[in-house]
């Protein structure tokens, strides 16, 4: 006759101890003896006994799962921020759960409701490129579900934030191609009901500004920012009867599709256009001539990202006050922007 699935009964019965006493012991509760403790543990090993994560679950009120909600997992910033969230997570005993958005709106409202069906502890997102009503994420915190918001990001009551100071790092990219000698800088800006990318432009108009040089819209391109949105803008700008001399460009993508198609029409980089990137992508590395860019110390940010909502879920059914992390950018200079040598 084949043996059903171990219970904790049939542990209690080898033991000649009660269920509860079992379910506390491999509970870890206090009251019971670090001894009993582990005759459980060895018995519930030797009859190969599985531990039901659901019926806990229901039982504390947690399932210690952290849902992340990204808008791809393909680009190396997000990929090093699912490592800084997982170790964090995982030390304190959690398990992480992720979903992808692609950067569309009906997608992410999918991923926030498959999450809480998952019963999630609290959710790290950064919003979707073309999200631009943000009520499944207000319904959130109308429901006491932690929430916390990382790199993009948006006003939502009870959600702490963690971001990088974009407008400190897209203020010192402008600030370094114009100690380089650039006077007629163009940026590729994303969309601006996205925070990051309106602090960027921000960032690269007061430079401008503060070292006298006239901030021209005709200058500023917006795009998605993909390689091939680099691509067309910097087609664009070839037709322009005076080329710009440098190219600021909010990712590093966009960069390295301009990149690309200057080389390709015979233009010198930096010494007729200079280009400085957002992200510190590894291919930034890579690229010929590397591509100087802001690093946004993206496992960092998953790390404080993480910290931030597992204390809101220590603290759920209490007063809990969200708060904003700001990190410090660091421009990595690289040959794509050194005109002066």
């Amino acid at each position: 006759m084949t043996r059903g699935k171990t219970t904790i009964y049939d542990i209690a019965a080898e033991l000649q101890i009660t269920p509860s006493t079992v379910s506390r012991a491999l509970s870890d509760h206090p009251r019971i003896s670090t001894k009993t403790k582990e005759r459980v543990r060895r018995m519930a090993e030797q009859l190969n006994y599985q531990h039901n994560g659901i019926a806990a679950a229901l039982r504390s009120g947690h399932t210690h799962i952290i849902g992340v909600i990204l808008p791809t997992t393909d680009r190396s910033f997000f990929a090093s921020l699912i490592r800084g969230i997982e170790q964090v997570a995982q030390a304190e005993g959690y398990n992480v759960m992720i979903t992808q958005s692609h950067d569309q709106e009906d997608i992410e409202v999918s991923n926030v409701s498959a999450l809480l069906k998952s019963q999630v502890d609290g959710i790290i997102a950064s919003i979707a490129r073309d999200t631009t009503d943000f009520t499944h994420y207000q319904e959130l915190g109308k429901k006491k579900i932690p929430l916390v918001l990382c790199d993009r990001v948006t006003e939502i009551s009870q959600a702490s934030t963690v971001v990088i100071d974009d407008y400190l790092g897209a203020y010192r990219a402008t600030e370094h191609l114009i100690q380089q000698g650039c006077r007629r800088i163009a940026h590729f800006a994303g969309k601006q009901h996205l925070n990051i990318y309106k602090y960027r432009l921000c960032g690269y108009r007061d430079a401008l500004e503060a070292y006298g040089l006239a901030f021209q819209e005709e200058l500023v391109l917006l795009s998605n920012l993909q390689f091939e949105d680099g691509q067309q803008l910097a087609q664009e700008l070839l037709r322009k009867p005076e080329l710009p001399d440098a190219i600021f460009a909010a990712s590093d993508y966009s960069a390295m599709g301009a990149m690309q198609v200057l080389k390709a029409n015979g233009k010198r980089i930096p010494e007729e256009v200079a280009i400085v990137g957002f992200a510190n992508e590894p291919f930034c590395s890579f690229v010929e001539p590397a591509l100087s860019s802001v690093n946004q110390s993206s496992v960092e940010m998953g790390q404080f990202a993480a910290r931030a909502l597992l204390k809101q879920v220590r603290h759920q059914g209490t007063s809990y006050q969200p708060h904003k992390t700001v990190l410090t950018p660091e421009l990595i200079i690289r040959a794509s922007s050194q005109k002066q040598k």
